[in-house]
């Protein structure tokens, strides 16, 4: 591949990228509050079967920002690999495995509609056991998204990394990332613990992720120069070294 269609090909896939981050941010944001307003009430299992089509509508959502996320992870490998592949592996294995933990957690809010429907069957009746396998369920879905935020901000912190050192996008923007990345991650581990932050850790990394997809869709990537990509080709990513002596006779 030609310099030229190097930096189109990138150009390509950083637009396509954008939407990506676009598309993940808006179904997550508006899947979760059409679960939030349902899940976090004091007595939902009264309202999910009512409202069941709502809790569908919400974790399709949900499903989708999944998939979103895991094809972000791997159509930014190929780019990554070239600058440091270690971090390319581990941004699109943390972007399948926070895919996989939405998904879980979705399947996981599903069960509540049949559950709902049974507990509402049985009236007043011995419901007190209802309501233990409710709020597991609701606590187990919660469980798997605080892990998916941990494991999005441990592979994130090196991809805003790279993205710094290597300046495929404006350092400022990559900082705003890191820095947001770092506070998901400190703060998923904080909750693990019961202390509730209320969603203050999401604000930066948030921003993040629409500040840069903006900017991949309106000016891609920074392009190198074609000497740092002739020096890429001829030695897998590093310049190159001073010419070594010549040996004494």
């Amino acid at each position: 591949m030609s310099f030229r269609e190097e930096i189109n090909s990138n150009k390509r896939t950083a637009r396509i990228v954008g939407a990506l981050f676009l598309v993940a941010t808006v179904t997550y944001m508006v899947g979760f509050g059409l679960l939030g307003s349902l899940l976090n009430g004091s007595d939902q299992l009264s309202q999910v079967y009512g409202r069941s089509l709502q809790l569908v509508s919400g974790v399709l959502l949900e499903f989708i920002d999944a998939v979103a996320v895991a094809t972000i992870g791997i159509m930014l490998y190929p780019i990554l690999r070239k600058y440091n592949e270690v971090i390319g592996l581990g941004y699109a294995g943390t972007r399948i495995i926070e895919c996989l933990l939405v998904i879980l957690a979705g399947i996981s809010s599903l069960a509540l509609i049949p559950l709902s429907q049974e507990y509402i069957q049985a009236g007043t009746a011995n419901t007190s056991h209802f309501q233990a396998i409710s709020t597991i369920t609701v606590n187990q879905g919660k469980l798997g998204f605080q892990i998916a935020m941990i494991a999005l901000g441990l592979g994130s912190m090196p991809f805003c990394y790279l993205l710094y050192r290597a300046s495929l996008i404006p350092r400022l923007i990559a900082v705003l990332g890191l820095v947001g990345y770092a506070g998901l991650f400190v703060g998923g581990l904080v909750e693990l613990f019961g202390l509730n932050l209320n969603m203050i850790q999401y604000v930066p990394g948030g921003l993040f992720e629409l500040i840069l997809p903006v900017w991949l869709i309106a000016k891609g990537f920074n392009s190198p120069t074609m000497g740092a990509w002739t020096a890429k080709i001829s030695n897998l990513g590093e310049p190159p070294g001073p010419s070594p002596e010549p040996a004494n006779s």
